[in-house]
């Protein structure tokens, strides 16, 4: 090897020798059953773990639309009475997930089955974490010392029908604490979705904003994900496919949403950059869930705006990281500033807006957005610490014009 290609060599390795030898816990997620059609085997792949009386969990948007009423038919086939609990805003509340436990209950039910997109998933787990334990939702937040339950979990199934949050295979939950007006992140270790089914059938009625914005969410997920510092080479190498699978179909799922193969990579690619963030997040993130807490933004769209102010703070020393993500989104020019101008490009050609004031932010909330964020367990895990002052400076930037 020349010299020039080794200097080349050490731009692009991302790990250390300390980091390889570095001690690791790593743990990986849940069955997946991916194909077109696929919702038609629910009965079975029900009664193959154990359910027979689920309670499916949807958020009010989408209880009147097709998929419902097929999933329901497809357990009557089977023999199955499910009850509905549809109460779940876009950003799920804790008060909702309380009157989803009631229905719980009271119905006699035996597993949930979270269909939907990401504020479903997040309420069907968020209602798993509380139905068959007397212990409050909220001592279950991630930083908070993990409750012991008396009761096993209920059976989760996990049916994504936007393909962005990538939330089918995990177990965190983002939940607005009414009261505070913040969003925390709750989990336990124990639970974890038996059955993830991924039928991209599902994703073809999708409005093109929908599809932009969730995808979008995909997009920020597999970056965030890969900028954690850290040794995981499962986590990074889900994060680079699902990135290069985003960059792919997502532009064509927005211009031509009947294009199958372009809902699959798009729902393939979402679960992987999903999977992926089992590693962490970011700054994205962290002002994310705060504007979404105050304001009932859509999660994936106000990702997608704050997603290039955030990487021009993130990116200096990320040289060899950018590298990569830049080969796998099939980029010929590998700096800093052609990666991001290549983000913002895919961003104006699915039409994201280009500040949060677009989309009702008003700009005296930064501050207030910074002192929050800042508490956000993905502020922790962002590639570059960051004070209070300059969360309040991305914000306002954000809230002004985000590029």
């Amino acid at each position: 090897m020349d010299r020039a290609s080794r200097a080349m060599d050490r731009t692009i390795q991302v790990n250390s020798e300390e980091d390889i030898l570095a001690p690791q816990d790593w743990s990986f997620p849940v069955p997946i059953a991916y194909g077109p059609g696929r919702l038609a085997e629910i009965g079975v792949q029900c009664r193959s773990i154990g359910v027979f009386r689920p309670l499916i969990v949807t958020d009010r948007g989408s209880r009147g639309l097709p998929f419902i009423e097929t999933l329901t038919s497809c357990l009557a086939n089977a023999g199955m009475q499910a009850g509905i609990f549809s109460e779940i805003s876009p950003n799920p509340r804790d008060d909702e997930i309380s009157a989803g436990r009631g229905m719980f209950i009271d119905g006699r039910h035996d597993a949930i089955i979270a269909i939907g997109g990401g504020s479903a998933m997040d309420g069907g787990k968020a209602i798993c974490l509380t139905a068959n334990n007397r212990i409050d939702l909220w001592d279950f937040e991630y930083e908070q010392p993990t409750p012991q339950i008396s009761a096993a979990f209920p059976k989760l199934i996990t049916i994504p029908t936007t393909a962005g949050t990538g939330a089918e295979t995990e177990s965190t939950a983002m939940i607005t604490h009414v009261e505070k007006g913040m969003k925390f992140c709750i989990w336990h270790p124990e639970l974890s979705p038996s059955l993830a089914l991924l039928d991209p059938e599902l994703t073809l009625g999708l409005p093109k904003t929908l599809t932009a914005w969730t995808g979008a969410d995909a997009m920020t997920h597999a970056i965030e994900a890969y900028l954690v510092p850290g040794f995981h080479p499962l986590c990074d190498g889900l994060a680079l496919e699902g990135l290069a699978l985003v960059s792919r179909w997502l532009p064509i799922a927005v211009s031509d949403p009947s294009n199958l193969a372009a809902r699959g990579g798009m729902l393939v690619g979402s679960c992987l950059a999903g999977i992926s963030f089992l590693k962490g997040l970011g700054m994205v993130h962290a002002i994310s869930h705060m504007v979404g807490a105050e304001y009932n933004t859509q999660h994936g769209l106000t990702n997608a705006i704050v997603l290039p102010v955030v990487l021009r703070f993130n990116l200096a020393g990320e040289k060899a990281k950018v590298i990569r993500m830049s080969q796998m989104m099939g980029l010929t020019e590998t700096s800093n500033e052609a990666f991001i101008a290549a983000v913002e490009k895919m961003l104006d050609d699915i039409g994201i807006p280009k500040s949060l004031e677009e989309i009702g932010v008003p700009a005296d909330c930064a501050q207030r957005i910074a002192e929050k964020a800042i508490q956000d367990s993905a502020a922790d895990t962002n590639p570059r610490p960051a004070t209070i002052a300059e969360i309040r400076k991305l914000t306002e930037e954000a809230i002004v014009k985000a590029r």
